[in-house]
């Protein structure tokens, strides 16, 4: 006798940080939309790093491979500092989702597409395709998953409702709002 699969929340570990939780497992979109420029520079110098110290080498100790052996071991170090510095420039975004670092700008910017998600009358993390159970078991994978990026780099992928936050702030903002603008239009 077969039964139905029961929806499977399990509530996340908030964890104590300096600076307000956003968002503990964000969609890999969104970390790429809040970065700021000092994520791309950073990413764009570690990415630079492995060519750079690669010809530093070659310039002080000559390897002395034969024709076109250098033009490979540069375009490999090449490959390997652009994934290298694509998972740390994620990895600085992604920790100003968790509150690890400063993160008042991308506070605010979530509060406002968050708000205007409501007033849209939008969902607001997205609608997914998957079954609340698949939801769940994709949130459980990835929450906090940029913390081990060096070791198994993981993205959410996934749009789902398991975030760590309450999101009833976000409700509260739209009143707010809304019942600013509708004071607004009666006394003008």
């Amino acid at each position: 006798m077969a039964s139905t699969p029961q929806q499977t929340y399990i509530p996340s570990k908030v964890v104590q940080t300096e600076y307000p939780l956003i968002d503990n497992d964000p969609h890999f979109k969104r970390v790429v939309r809040y970065a700021r420029t000092s994520d791309y520079i950073h990413g764009a110098v570690a990415a630079a790093a492995g060519p750079g110290l690669l010809l530093a080498m070659e310039k002080f100790a000559p390897s002395h491979v034969g024709r076109g052996g250098f033009a490979r071991a540069l375009r490999l170090a090449g490959v390997i500092g652009a994934c290298g510095g694509f998972l740390y420039f994620y990895q600085r975004s992604c920790l100003r989702f968790y509150g690890m670092s400063e993160n008042a700008r991308e506070v605010e910017m979530d509060m406002r597409e968050m708000v205007d998600k409501v007033k849209a009358g939008e969902p607001l993390y997205g609608e997914s395709k998957l079954t609340p159970h698949m939801q769940g078991v994709a949130a459980r994978q990835s929450r906090y998953s940029a913390l081990f990026t060096a070791v198994l780099p993981w993205f959410n992928f996934v749009n789902h409702n398991q975030h760590g936050v309450d999101t009833a702030k976000y409700y509260r903002r739209a009143e707010q709002e809304l019942e600013a603008e509708r004071l607004g239009k009666s006394s003008s």
